[in-house]
């Protein structure tokens, strides 16, 4: 699954067309192949990647309870704190936003619609004003009519980032808020009606400071989910989150797991999107990952929620087995696993002890770490995946002719740093996940070999960016020199894809950052160009500017454009990847 600069109006036209073009004809989800019975006594016939284009399994049948399983904990259940692409596909289970990606396979999951609001945003003749009316006969989980004021003060609470350091900053940085202002705990009774209005209960009206016309991108955030003010505990939120979806919390132990029973005051005939389908959700997290894939398998468990694919420690069983290939999905992402070189952490501080990282990766040890090139990817070259509009075919650091580092090319760049015998740095990594952990030996490895020494430091996922990795302090004063990372695109197109990871701005001293390595001002620059152009190839061209200009810089090394091979659950129906998410869509799954 971000910021400082905006779209031109027209320029981000363009972008939302974008979105929308992709959900291709039609918008009905395709049934699964007819056939005999699976294996398991499900109703379709397993079949490789039956589950990439259409929905397999399909079914309207109520009943049954959900398993999920997490390896490692949320980052927060809080709306306006969490920032995990997994996270946004589950918080529609007990929560709705403004705007909402299409529930449906492939493609057409790109397509906006409405969801609490009755219809996309309604935007002024300079698109520096939005406006969206809230769906009638809406209620929270203790039959509260939700209004208006419940969707601003969802917004406005996310805006504090040293409560919620998690979140994305697209509001703090595009909405007219008074000067000064840091959300409703610490600037407690400051009128924002120049950012947004309430006229009526039904009716919420965002104040830009510039023209933005995707701003229906930002309405699909988790932030505007609405949260009423007298029941909202501040960090203590996510403890208990008042749902306004069809599932609400019934039990919510933090860093074990939690419920998710039926919310008797959610009324379908306000929801359109939501089947909801099962009684509930067992949610349980910190979970083995290679654990996960054997209860998947054997029918213990239905959805890894992570949504990364199975482990290496899986793949061999499962490709060699066409029963169990049968029941899997391999999707191309638009996803980049990489490392951050953060330039805060002397010597990397130096452009040439960065190329020598650069250099010294083994490229082809880093995609063997991820499951090799069918289920981890392909060797990245750069930042922008192909399917990103602007991305550009370079490689300013060719990993030798097998792929497997160029020493001597990263000795010169050593001896250019004045560190002709390498030198010491720790790598960090998120602790549940098999992969990274891999793919942080395989950089230790090969760096090893010509005299970059690294320390791996794993930490845990819920609070990698917030406390450890994305706190600039912290990462500064413990030598995080490399960061293992990965990183979706928040929509289809270059400015969701790179701003979060390469504008220095986002960068906070509170943590959070999903940016942790890249520091250009003229990327800052290039950033507010792109935001003025409205010629769509001219703004594509300067995303291939910044990719260039970020690797000219080193301080990214970019891995694989991913993949990754999914397990579906059995029994689970109405299973279908989502291009929006990354991952299976877990919106209106059920149980046979």
């Amino acid at each position: 699954m971000k910021r400082k600069s905006t779209l031109g109006v027209t320029a981000l036209g363009a972008v939302l067309a974008l979105g929308l073009s992709a959900c291709g004809g039609g918008g009905t989800p395709a049934t699964s192949q007819s056939g005999s019975a699976a294996p398991d006594g499900g109703g379709a016939k397993p079949e490789f990647n039956a589950a990439l284009t259409q929905v397999f399994n399909p079914s309207d049948k109520k009943g049954g309870i959900l398993k999920f399983a997490n390896a490692g904990d949320w980052d927060s259940l809080d709306p306006a704190d969490t920032y995990y692409g997994y996270s946004w596909d589950f918080v529609r289970l007990y929560g709705r936003s403004l705007v909402m990606f299409k529930p449906a396979p492939g493609k057409d999951s790109s397509q906006l619609i409405p969801d609490l609001a009755e219809s996309l945003g309604e935007p002024s003749d300079d698109a520096k004003t939005w406006t969206y009316k809230i769906r009638e006969g809406v209620k929270f989980e203790d039959g509260t009519p939700i209004t208006s004021k419940d969707v601003k003060y969802g917004v406005l609470r996310s805006l504090d980032k040293e409560v919620f350091p998690d979140g994305y900053t697209y509001f703090n940085d595009t909405l007219d808020l008074p000067k000064g202002y840091k959300g409703p705990y610490k600037s407690k009774g400051v009128n924002t009606d120049s950012a947004i209005e309430t006229p009526d209960d039904r009716t919420i009206v965002f104040h830009l400071k510039q023209a933005y016309s995707g701003f229906d991108y930002f309405a699909q955030l988790p932030a505007t989910i609405p949260v009423p003010e007298a029941k909202d505990t501040g960090a203590k939120y996510q403890e208990h989150i008042i749902s306004s979806g069809p599932y609400k919390f019934d039990k919510n132990e933090i860093g074990k797991g939690f419920n998710l029973v039926r919310n008797e005051n959610w009324d379908p005939a306000t929801d359109p999107n939501r089947k909801a389908l099962p009684d509930g959700y067992e949610v349980t997290v910190n979970v083995n990952a290679d654990d996960i894939d054997n209860r998947l398998l054997s029918g213990d468990l239905h959805v890894d929620i992570a949504g990364t694919g199975a482990q290496p420690a899986t793949l061999g069983r499962v490709l060699t087995d066409p029963t169990l290939k049968a029941g899997t999905d391999n999707p191309t992402i638009t996803r980049l696993w990489y490392t951050s070189v953060n330039g805060n952490v002397a010597p990397l501080d130096n452009i040439d002890c960065r190329k020598a990282v650069q250099y010294a990766a083994d490229k082809v040890a880093y995609q063997t770490a991820y499951g090799g090139e069918f289920s981890g990817g392909q060797i990245a070259t750069s930042l922008l995946p192909p399917g990103i509009p602007g991305h550009k075919d370079i490689n300013p650091y060719p990993s030798g002719s097998d792929g497997h580092g160029d020493p001597a090319k990263a000795k010169e760049h050593l001896t250019a740093c004045g560190q002709p015998n390498g030198f010491e740095t720790n790598i960090a990594y998120r602790a549940e996940r098999p992969k990274e952990k891999a793919a942080a030996e395989a950089l230790q490895q090969a760096l090893g070999k010509v005299g970059i020494k690294l320390t791996l430091k794993p930490f845990p996922q819920a609070d990698y960016f917030a406390l450890y990795a994305g706190k600039p302090g912290y990462a500064k004063d413990n030598k995080l020199g490399l960061v293992v990372n990965g990183w979706g695109a928040d929509w289809p197109d270059g400015y969701g894809f790179l701003q979060q990871i390469v504008d220095s701005r986002v960068i906070r001293d509170t943590g959070g950052s999903s940016n942790v390595s890249v520091r250009i001002p003229d990327v800052n620059k290039l950033l507010d160009q792109a935001s003025l152009e409205t010629d769509t190839a001219k703004r594509e061209e300067i995303w291939g500017q910044i990719d260039q200009m970020v690797m000219d810089n080193a301080f990214v090394l970019p891995g694989l454009w991913a993949k990754s091979l999914l397990i579906r659950g059995k029994g689970v129906t109405n299973v279908y990847y989502s291009d929006a998410f990354g991952m299976y869509d877990y919106l209106n799954m059920g149980l046979e």
